[in-house]
């Protein structure tokens, strides 16, 4: 049996911890990423009221596992445009996975997230950032490009400009930095980001989680498609969402007691 890389905690209040353990670095390598992608797409079919994603204490993530860019062949050679196809997929489909956790997920970023790790960050819905933490895709300067989605979530996150940035020069912006164009949502002090993030996420999770779920789904699809199709697709989800044991205890809460005041199922 492989070595445990990742490790999910459910806790009493509803979160769920997703915790990278793979050395100093959190490297993600080919076996991190596939037990990445196996713990993401259990908490998909078992969904908890929210999640908080992190790593080491002072590394979230430093990114690829680069020994594996070399040719197992040719030692002297990077590997071969379809070995790295095949590590792209895995790339894809664990940041996929993640992303896809029909619930709000929170990375709490202690320090060096860079690479595959700011990837992974940005696969997430918020990010919480301490106060020492570093983020970038220094790509660039190994001469490739980031392959985990950071061409197209960056820019998404902090406009075209901004990625464009950050991509090309490899560069790494600190903590008040990554706030200031919008790449984290709060910083806090060197130490606290966990518990910061394990707040909030339980906050979250005593709210309508099956209403996230489908916000989420309308926001993060709605992006990759026309106004028009957005608007079809909300519609759809809007419709689904009454067909929930929240919107009919939110609804006759509000009737009844006025707003804010609805304890909600998760159903």
């Amino acid at each position: 049996m492989p070595e445990a890389l990742v490790h999910v905690e459910r806790r009493p209040d509803g979160v769920a911890v997703l915790r990278l353990q793979n050395g100093k670095v959190n490297a993600l390598s080919t076996e991190l990423l596939r037990q990445l992608e196996a713990a993401a797409v259990a908490l998909q079919d078992d969904p908890p009221g929210a999640v908080v994603v992190t790593g080491g204490e002072r590394i979230f993530a430093a990114g690829a596992e680069i020994s594996e860019f070399r040719s197992p062949e040719d030692p002297g050679r990077v590997i071969s445009r379809r070995e790295a196809e095949a590590l792209g997929q895995h790339f894809l489909r664990a940041l996929n996975a993640v992303a896809d956790i029909p619930r709000a997920t929170i990375a709490a970023i202690s320090g060096y997230a860079l690479g595959g790790g700011c990837e992974l960050a940005l696969a997430c819905d918020f990010r919480i950032a301490s106060d020492k933490a570093k983020l970038g895709q220094p790509e660039i300067l190994l001469g490739i490009i980031p392959g985990g989605g950071g061409t197209q979530r960056l820019p998404r996150l902090i406009g075209p400009a901004k990625a464009k940035d950050l991509i090309f020069t490899g560069r790494q912006v600190r903590a008040d930095e990554a706030l200031a164009i919008g790449l984290v949502d709060e910083v806090v002090e060197a130490g606290t980001e966990l518990d910061r993030a394990l707040e909030r996420a339980a906050e979250l999770a005593r709210g309508a989680v099956v209403a996230q779920g489908l916000a989420k789904r309308a926001i993060d699809r709605g992006l990759d498609i026309t106004l028009n199709g957005g608007l079809d697709l909300e519609q759809q989800l809007f419709a689904e969402v009454f067909t929930t044991d929240d919107a009919n205890a939110g609804v006759q809460s509000f009737l009844e007691h006025g707003p804010g005041k609805a304890t909600f199922s998760g159903r």
